[in-house]
């Protein structure tokens, strides 16, 4: 179990991590996701940059939290409590039938959708994964193939999150109509 929670820990951190990065790495991009997040969230007028600089914290914190071994569950817990909120929000935003396009990973034209919900389930599966696991784990030396294995796998599935848009248009073709899942 303890290589699945390694896999687990890796792919989230990856995946925190890029989300981050997307939203931080410029001006413009943190503009863009800002604007997006009145769709995503009901706010009172003024408060759409404190709770997009909560949102990027928290998503730091959750890579932190799961980098340090006293400090996993936490992380798994704060990472599941994330991924739900943006599930509500990306489930506000298809039902709307807004075109507000996913900002998860900086800045691109797809707009929210369904495909969405799937991928932020599918995070939230290796989520609940990974924290099970972790709890699971007795204490101990871990073998290096095992490792090596784990890190693999882990750097597969956070790459495929964070291209998920990608692939999804090359396999499914473009994005559903907004309202529709």
């Amino acid at each position: 179990m303890q290589y699945v929670a390694l896999a687990c820990r890796c792919a989230l951190g990856v995946v925190f991590l890029m989300a981050v990065f997307g939203k931080v790495r410029g001006r413009e991009a943190f503009l863009a996701f800002r604007a997006s997040v009145p769709d995503m969230v009901p706010l009172a007028t003024g408060r759409a940059t404190p709770l997009s600089v909560a949102v990027i914290l928290a998503e730091a914190c959750v890579v932190v939290l799961l980098t340090v071994q006293w400090t996993v569950p936490a992380g798994f817990v704060l990472a599941g409590a994330v991924l739900l909120a943006f599930y509500a929000g990306i489930a506000r935003v298809v039902r709307s039938g807004s075109r507000t396009p996913c900002r998860c990973f900086g800045a691109t034209a797809t707009p929210l959708s369904g495909r969405h919900l799937i991928r932020n389930a599918g995070l939230l599966a290796v989520t609940a994964t990974g924290g099970v696991a972790h709890l699971l784990t007795a204490p101990g030396d871990a073998h290096p193939a095992g490792v090596a294995i784990a890190m693999a796998g882990a750097g597969v599935l956070a790459l495929t999150v964070v291209f998920f848009d990608d692939l999804a248009d090359l396999f499914a073709g473009p994005p559903p109509t907004p309202g529709h899942l």
